[in-house]
């Protein structure tokens, strides 16, 4: 009986499908980081704004209701344009980016909430405003909480929630404009279709106009500073009216 030797195995080889995928993925994430020169920075500059201005707005309130009201819409503002501004213009560890991730996109539910809140309480009649405030924060809440758990969810699911939340305004607008005239119903309506153009862009990522300078992200961006512009004027001159 004669010793053979082990037959010596074969070198591992990659199936061509399972070497593409690996490098598509290492595409992927490269691409990821690298970010437009701008990311961040349209909301940075907004920050500042948005407090003094909403301070400001603040002080109108007539009431205590009417001034905790404009508190609720400044807060969730500076925490949607700062949150976002420290998102992406730092250079974070994986877990402070998923931590930070997290609370941008929560934000997006808060601002929503917290634009609603002062056009709810100084324009609605008690039924109506209890309902739509009711409503919108408890919204709100399940929206941060399906973000928060769920970060990777996929764009064409959680845009539309945006989106579908930030229109329950639509079933209330003859209230809003009996009670504060055509000038803030046009505000309320022009916001509105500015946030749901930046959060189309948002969706399917396009338009794109320059990925190393200025990315679809940034159009986003700056449909959101163009809704929020809009929708502080309508608000502000809610609170001149009850000022």
């Amino acid at each position: 009986m004669t010793d053979s030797a082990p037959p010596t195995p074969e070198p591992a080889t990659s199936s061509p499908s399972a070497s593409a995928g690996r490098l598509s993925a290492s595409a992927h994430q490269a691409a990821q980081l690298i970010k437009p020169k701008l990311r961040g920075w349209l909301h940075l500059g907004m920050f500042p704004a948005v407090l003094v201005s909403g301070m400001f707005l603040t002080a109108l309130g007539d009431s205590t209701r009417g001034r905790v009201a404009c508190a609720v819409y400044t807060l969730t503002a500076c925490l949607l344009f700062g949150v976002s501004a420290l998102y992406h213009r730092g250079d974070w560890s994986p877990r402070a980016n998923a931590v930070l991730r997290r609370l941008d996109h929560a934000n997006i539910f808060l601002i929503i909430a917290g634009t609603y809140t002062p056009l709810t309480i100084l324009l609605l009649p008690d039924g109506s405003r209890d309902l739509l405030l009711w409503g919108i924060w408890i919204a709100a809440a399940l929206g941060i909480a399906f973000r928060v758990f769920w970060v990777g969810a996929p764009r064409w699911l959680y845009t539309p929630c945006y989106i579908a939340m930030g229109w329950a305004a639509v079933f209330f607008l003859p209230e809003f404009m009996r009670t504060g005239g055509i000038a803030v119903l046009v505000c309320v309506i022009v916001g509105g279709v500015l946030y749901s153009a930046g959060g189309l862009v948002y969706g399917i990522k396009r338009p794109n106009p320059s990925p190393r300078w200025f990315g679809f992200h940034e159009v986003f961006h700056s449909f959101t500073l163009a809704a929020f512009v809009v929708h502080y004027v309508g608000i502000s001159l809610v609170a001149y009216q009850h000022a």
